[in-house]
Order: structure tokens, then sequence, then C-alpha cells
């Protein structure tokens, strides 16, 4: 028996012992691993990219797997792209043509090695082959459920029957809009912010589950990393394969919570002029600025019932844009009861959301409440009602 333990524990025992694993693992000639790209300057790629990298030793391949591609010159593409009915579909490419593309664009790549047995290896690419199939490889793209991260996070889990445990990633209660923020605030993309932020209902203020976080390919990442496959680690290898220089630091950015802050004191102080010049410049502008609006609640409308964006419905955005206010525009001049009314009820319907602004299940862009005492000054002018020490007077125009 000491005989036996010695050589058990003997440094030769060990080298061979695990040579043996490694031969093991690698019997089926292939290496599977997840690409995680950074996020880019376009806004397309403001949340990074994920891929599979497939590399077959026994054919001398070496082949990444990407679901995020899509056909610019598809018939009716930007109509299709606004409806939500563009179809994406699972395309492949050499790893030096993927992987440069992303070095031209100075884009991090991060590489994990999966740590699966041959079997499952084997699932995964007959799940990839199946898809490549030209009646298979097409599918209808959903930001937040269905995307080119969202494929690879089932394809891992149907290849291990649903054998794998995840790490917890978040600390507290985070809804898909705040996790979407976390991209657009360290981008500085304000504008696509507010654009979102105008288009998205309150369905995107849902509380994420842990897996529902693996929308984003940066926590496909950090959730992969603390998940276990039956107990033992699901990564068994990590590396950063290309590593860019810090971005430089921005410039001025114009948000648009400063230009909308600015026209709001503007056109505010503006609203005490006796010059009536000054008044007609300031009922055109009322007159853009409600069809503006209004104009905006019919695209909110559009996108709700209109596209297959199932975020964009139960949008409260809807309760200061309303589609009426393009046709009101028109009738900023008109001194009939009904028209006084119209923009009294504006006035009020907006102060009230201001007010309830914080116990409303969506939430607003800040950039929304220069906008709104925008609207409730000019509707007031037109309702007839003045504020002036303390007490509401009737106005004419």
């Amino acid at each position: 028996m000491s005989i036996i333990r010695r050589f058990i524990f003997s440094p030769v025992f060990i080298i061979f012992f695990f040579q043996g694993l490694f031969a093991q693992s690698d019997s089926c000639h292939l290496r599977i691993s997840l690409l995680t790209c950074t996020p880019g300057d376009e806004l397309y790629a403001t949340f990074g990219h994920s891929a599979l990298r497939v590399i077959d030793s026994s054919a001398g391949q070496d082949i990444v797997y990407n679901y995020g591609t899509f056909n610019f010159d598809e018939p009716g593409f930007y109509t299709k792209f606004i409806r939500g009915k563009l179809r994406y579909y699972l395309s492949t490419n050499d790893f030096y043509s993927f992987s440069q593309s992303y070095v031209e664009e100075k884009r991090g790549i991060t590489e994990q090695v999966l740590n699966l047995n041959c079997d499952e290896e084997h699932k995964i690419i007959q799940a990839l082959a199946v898809n490549l199939e030209e009646h298979n490889k097409y599918y209808k793209y959903d930001f937040l459920f269905d995307n080119c991260t969202t494929r690879l996070r089932d394809l891992v889990e149907k290849s291990t029957n649903n054998g794998l445990h995840y790490g917890q990633v978040l600390s507290q209660k985070t809804s898909f809009r705040q996790l979407i923020y976390e991209y657009l605030d360290y981008n500085h993309k304000d504008w696509s912010k507010l654009g979102i932020d105008l288009l998205l209902g309150s369905k995107t203020d849902k509380i994420m589950s842990n897996r529902e976080t693996m929308f984003l390919p940066d926590y496909l990442l950090k959730t992969f990393d603390s998940t276990k496959k039956y107990a033992v680690p699901l990564i068994s290898s990590e590396q950063m394969v290309y590593k860019p220089d810090p971005p430089s630091e921005s410039g001025i950015i114009i948000s648009p919570m400063l230009i909308f802050g600015v026209l709001f004191v503007i056109v505010f102080a503006l609203g005490f002029s006796k010059n009536t010049v000054t008044k007609q410049i300031l009922v055109g502008f009322d007159g853009f600025i409600f069809f503006i609006t209004g104009i905006l609640g019919c695209l909110m409308i559009f996108m709700w019932f209109g596209t297959d964006h199932i975020m964009c419905s139960n949008n409260y955005n809807l309760l200061w844009a309303w589609p009426t206010h393009a046709l009101a525009a028109f009738y900023m001049y008109s001194r009939k009861p009904l028209v006084k009314n119209y923009f009294r009820f504006t006035a009020a319907i907006d102060i009230l959301l201001l007010l309830s602004w914080n116990w409303l299940p969506q939430a607003f862009n800040i950039s929304v409440v220069p906008i709104l005492l925008i609207l409730i000054t000019r509707s007031l002018m037109h309702s007839g009602l003045v504020f002036s020490h303390g007490r509401i007077y009737r106005q004419e125009l």
C-alpha cells in the first residue's frame, strides 16, 4: 500500500493523470468559447455584441457564429426595422476576419472557453448546423428577449439539459430601463436616451430576473463567470483577445435637458412681453411646439399598436403628448370657449403629471420636465388664465 500511495502522489503520476484528463476533454477535437465585444460608438453598437467561437482542431477550422446579422438591402428594410419585423439571421465568419473588424473599431474582445464535454459540444454543433439552414437561420429580432446574446444563452442551456446554476450578478432590484441607462450614460448618449424613454412604455420598468439580464453581452459574460454546470464552473478559462486603448475624453456635450431648459426660460420670460411682434412670434412658436408634441403622440400610438415592439406598449408619455395637440396647434389664435377649455384642461393634466412624477408606473426622462413647463405656461396663456402675485387672472391674447 505504501508503494501504491507513493506512486499515486508522485509527480510522474500527477502529470500523466492530468494529461489523461486533458486528452479526454479534447477527444472530440472541439473547443467552444463565448466572445464578448465591448460597446462601440454607433447606437446599434452601444450595448456590445456576443458571438460563439468554435475551433475544430481535426478539421483545422476556427469559425465564429454570429446571430446578430441583418441585411441592409432587404426590401422594405427601414419599414420592417421600425415595425419590429426585421429579420436577423445566423451567419459565420473565420475568427481572424471577425476579430479584425472589432480591432479596427477599437472595440475589445473577451473570450471565455466553455467547460463542456464532448456530448454537450456536439449538441451545440448540431444545433448551429440546423440554424444555418436557409429555412431556419432567420428569426424576428427582439432587443430584450430574442437577440444575438439571448440565443447563445439558450443554446448553452439546451446543450447542458438545463443543468446550469446561474450566479447572481445584480446586487439590487433593477429594471430593464435602468440597465439600458447604464450603457447610454457611459457613452454620453443623452439624446438617444431621451428617444428611447419617449418610445418605450411601462413594461421597460419591470424588475428583471437574473436570467433576463443576459440580454446584454456584458451581463451574459458576468453571469457565465459565476455559473456552475452540475457543481463545476461553466467557464474553464478566460482571456482578453484584444484590449483597446482607453477612449479619449468626450468634448462638450449639449444635453437635451440644457437645450429644453434654456428654451423654457426664454419662452417664459418673453411671455411677459407687451410687444405685439414678440406676442406673434410666441404664438407661432406655440403652434410649432404643440404640433410637434401631437405628432410625437401619434408616433407613440403607432409604436404601441402598429408594431411588434412589445416594450412600446402602455406608454404613459401619452399623458402629456396628446395626438390632439397636432390639431390644436392650428387654433392658437382662437378665442372660442371650447379652445380655451382645451388649453385649461391641458395645463391641469400636465401640472398633475409633474406632481405625480415619482408615483407613476413608468420612469420619465428628466428632459421632459422643461417641455412640460413650456406646455403648461403656454396653455395657461391661451386659456386666458395667467398667474400674477399668487393669484389667477383672465387675459386675452
